[in-house]
């Protein structure tokens, strides 16, 4: 037999039937309210939705401030600068005619590798051949007029002073000689390094003036890169450094290991930038060619594994700086720091927190000490 609903056994309690017959009620209101009142404890006594107690639901839900929180832990918040610039020869040289004339003979083009002292090109000299004959005649005639007044001084036919003169003629003819031995020297270029030739400026029967440039020559052998670097950010840089450098040519997946080669001792007047010039190793995968555009980071003010928060977790008063930490007993802990730099969202600690400690993300200012809390996040400080 099925047990009755203990609602059922006290039903009478909340009939109202044979005090007030409904169908009585001329008001039609009223009769609803009663048979409202008469039938929700039954709902309630017989599988209708239970109440929940205060002291119930104080239990059920979690207690606390829900907060999001960061480990304390080493971060790397080191500055980097990045930069670009063209792959330039160390030595890199214009090769100039030294006399004016015109090219007989151009022996090299432009990409021809050539070793120090090797013929270049040849100009012509006749005219200045036939101006070292005539120096040589005069230097003879100096020569036979100076061994013939010094028989005639050690006669003693003449004065010691005619003497020092014809003396004085002969090393004149002979500086002559040598004067334009030298210009016709002139006539061969040759090279003053080992190298590649870049550039050729004339062809053979062109007319070159004096010091005009006739080639350009790189030596290939030191390739170097010349970044600009602002004066601010140099202080943390020596030579020796290494610089690792990506060449767009090569593609990003190849980097050469640069070196610090020199730091300029004064800025450029024009940008204010400081020039950085860094020495490239050779490299098998493919040769370099000047002009290429290449590429390097440096890290200007190194901080590695330091001790970090999140710029948000910072609070600051007339006492310095401070945040809030979740302590062994879930809450909150103000403590005083001592903070270094700032980088993108992150803010050095120098002191007043350990590794591993809890400190909540949010805005100190927002939050109360000894308030309790629960950790509903935790960041993950390398991240």
């Amino acid at each position: 037999m099925t047990p009755r609903c203990p609602a059922e056994r006290t039903k009478h309690l909340f009939d109202l039937r044979p005090l007030l017959p409904l169908r009585r009620l001329p008001n039609l209101n009223v009769r609803r309210l009663l048979a409202l009142l008469a039938v929700s404890p039954l709902v309630t006594a017989c599988g209708g939705p239970s109440a929940v107690t205060p002291s119930q639901a104080s239990t059920a839900a979690p207690r606390g401030l829900p907060v999001e929180v960061v480990r304390v832990g080493p971060r790397d918040l080191s500055r980097q600068v990045s930069v670009s610039a063209p792959v330039e020869a160390l030595h890199h040289i214009e090769v100039a005619s030294q006399i004016a004339g015109v090219i007989t003979l151009l022996e090299v083009e432009a990409g021809d590798r050539v070793e120090k002292g090797a013929v270049l090109a040849t100009l012509d000299v006749r005219e200045t051949r036939a101006e070292l004959a005539r120096a040589r005649a005069l230097l003879g005639e100096q020569q036979v007029n100076l061994e013939r007044l010094e028989k005639l001084r050690a006669r003693n036919y003449i004065d010691e002073a005619s003497l020092s003169i014809a003396k004085t003629g002969l090393a004149v003819a002979q500086a002559e000689v040598g004067l334009w031995e030298t210009r016709v020297s002139f006539g061969t270029v040759r090279a003053p390094i080992s190298g590649i030739v870049t550039a050729r400026y004339f062809e053979p029967g062109e007319a070159i003036a004096q010091h005009a440039p006739l080639l350009a020559l790189a030596d290939f052998s030191q390739l170097v890169v010349r970044f600009g670097l602002s004066e601010l950010d140099v202080a943390g840089l020596e030579a020796g450094d290494a610089v690792p450098v990506t060449v767009d040519a090569l593609g990003p997946e190849v980097t050469l290991p640069g070196t610090l080669r020199r730091i300029m001792p004064a800025t450029e007047s024009a940008s204010r930038l400081v020039t950085l010039e860094v020495a490239l190793p050779d490299t098998d995968r493919a040769p370099l060619r000047l002009g290429y555009l290449a590429r390097t980071t440096l890290v200007v003010d190194r901080r590695d594994n330091v001790l970090a928060v999140p710029i948000s977790s910072v609070g600051l008063r007339a006492g310095g700086s401070y945040v809030m930490v979740v302590n062994d007993r879930n809450q909150l802990q103000q403590r005083e720091v001592e903070v270094g730099v700032s980088r993108g969202n992150w803010r050095e600690i120098t002191g007043g927190l350990a590794a591993g400690e809890a400190v909540v993300t949010s805005s100190p200012a927002d939050l109360t000490a000894g308030e309790a809390v629960r950790i509903v996040r935790e960041l993950d400080v390398s991240a």
